[in-house]
């Protein structure tokens, strides 16, 4: 599971790139990094970081 969250957390944070430097989304791109950095934080919290 936490593999699979730290998966979700990589492709949020390529997401908010390509958009905030391509596509410029707007609010929907914070969202996403939003979500990623709270994913990240959840698996170093959790213990089990590489």
């Amino acid at each position: 599971m936490s593999s699979l969250l730290y998966l979700i957390a990589v492709i949020l944070i390529i997401g908010w790139i390509l958009g905030f430097f391509v596509y410029s989304v707007g609010g929907l791109i914070h969202i996403l990094l939003v979500l990623a950095v709270i994913a990240v934080l959840m698996r170093l919290i959790s213990g089990r970081a590489v």
